[in-house]
């Protein structure tokens, strides 16, 4: 079955992630964003050689983000970032092809076990099977 596998984040976060700390997330220093790049390619190593990784993008900051919705009049409304630092809104994903829930929930744990700076926000890991078009939504 498929998977799509959510990791999310705020403006802040993207801001700590280029070194500018706040107190909704801590900043990120030369070598945390070593460390986290170090584990994200080792899983995308790992997914990729067992077959399991179908796709994986990390997401542009929030205040890049467009929202479109219909107005009353059945116009689009649109709405450019940005939004508010602490919005928190996707960040990146997988797409997953995993024999069970189980195994996808192993790999959501260990995306979770990624090294991050002290006083960064805990965020959780997202999954969401992919419906096919033959199961219940």
């Amino acid at each position: 079955m498929r998977y799509l596998v959510l990791v999310e984040g705020s403006q802040a976060d993207y801001d700590a992630l280029r070194g500018k700390g706040s107190a909704d997330s801590a900043a990120w220093s030369e070598e945390d964003l070593r460390a986290m790049s170090a584990h994200m390619g080792a899983l995308g190593d790992d997914l990729a050689g067992s077959g399991e990784l179908v796709d994986a993008q990390g997401l542009a900051e929030p205040a890049r983000s467009r929202h479109v919705t219909l107005g009353a009049d059945g116009k689009a409304v649109i709405a450019d970032g940005p939004y508010g630092v602490t919005e928190v809104l996707p960040a990146g994903y997988w797409v997953l092809e995993c024999a069970s829930l189980e195994r996808v929930t192993e790999i959501a744990e260990r995306i979770a076990r990624c090294p991050q700076p002290a006083g960064a926000p805990d965020r959780p890991v997202v999954i969401r099977p992919i419906v096919d078009g033959s199961a219940d939504l």
